[in-house]
């Protein structure tokens, strides 16, 4: 989100109404269909904690932050679109957002084959928290989550966890994912270089290899089918990125585009320093 599209409006009580309906269904109807998706198959109980810190290799922390992010933006912008002033429109976007994240915390305490998790929990905060701080210092979103996916092999050895085709796989397969943040160096710069593109980034990355289980790797899948063995080890990457929200453009329809868009890591050259200390240089890496 730029700064020059953060110009205050005046505000506009039937946008505002607008908003509040259609936030209101999508939060509802979301609800609905999470808990026909995920909590209809299990017993209800009461509020329990679960402790999944060690599982998956934080990977699906980093998801938690990084989808608190994206929602409390979407509020930020909606609310901006209302005409509510700069700061109640962060505070209130973020807010939204938030609030999302931690009826579904709730709805897993609630179940027995969840709980509440605190980390969870923190890593939704830290992301609403990283939105808010950006927005507050700078009026617009200079580092941003970024998301890429890729096929892997493990899903075929322990589909029903990590799914079962290409349509699951991409979003239960934590191997395939990587999670990044993306910096726009133009943005920090003073008086930018004529040569210099304004939509070029500069994003560090993380990724995971080898996991088939939340905390080990299962030698029996569900199936009763035995598994290979694999490394565990977790993948950091450095490569370049496109804000697509910064490419220059008169059209409406595309800038829309873009910022719909904007939280998918744009493919390009990178490399890989992996927790064994191998470095790995990719020519197109996604």
């Amino acid at each position: 989100m730029q700064a020059a599209d953060s110009l205050e409006v005046k505000f506009n009580k039937n946008r505002l109404g607008l908003l509040t309906a259609g936030g209101g269904i999508i939060y509802g109807g979301t609800m609905i269909g999470l808990s026909q998706a995920w909590y209809r198959h299990y017993e209800q109980t009461s509020f329990q904690f679960f402790n999944d810190n060690a599982q998956w290799l934080q990977m699906d922390k980093v998801g938690h932050a990084m989808t608190s992010y994206y929602i409390g933006r979407m509020g930020i912008a909606a609310m901006k679109w209302t005409g509510t002033k700069r700061k109640k429109a962060i505070w209130y976007g973020m807010a939204y957002g938030l609030m999302f994240q931690t009826t579904i915390e709730v709805m897993d305490a609630h179940s027995e084959a969840w709980g509440f998790s605190i980390a969870d929990m923190a890593s939704n905060m830290l992301g609403s928290a990283f939105l808010v701080s950006q927005e507050l210092l700078w009026d617009e979103q200079r580092i941003t989550f970024k998301f890429s996916s890729r096929p892997t092999d493990y899903a075929q050895y322990r589909p029903e966890v990590l799914g079962n085709g290409w349509q699951e796989a991409w979003l239960k397969d934590y191997n395939g994912q990587s999670y990044w943040l993306s910096a726009n160096p133009a943005s920090f710069m003073k008086s930018k270089p004529n040569w210099f593109p304004g939509w070029l980034n500069i994003a560090a990355g993380y990724s995971i290899d080898g996991v088939l289980g939340g905390t080990v790797n299962p030698l029996i899948n569900e199936a009763g089918e035995n598994v290979p063995v694999f490394e565990r080890q977790r993948q950091f990457y450095l490569s370049l990125d496109v804000d697509l929200t910064r490419i220059p453009t008169e059209s409406k329809v595309l800038k829309t585009c873009f910022e719909l868009f904007s939280f998918i890591k744009i493919p390009a050259p990178a490399v890989e320093f992996n927790q064994n200390g191998k470095v790995r240089f990719y020519g197109l890496y996604y």
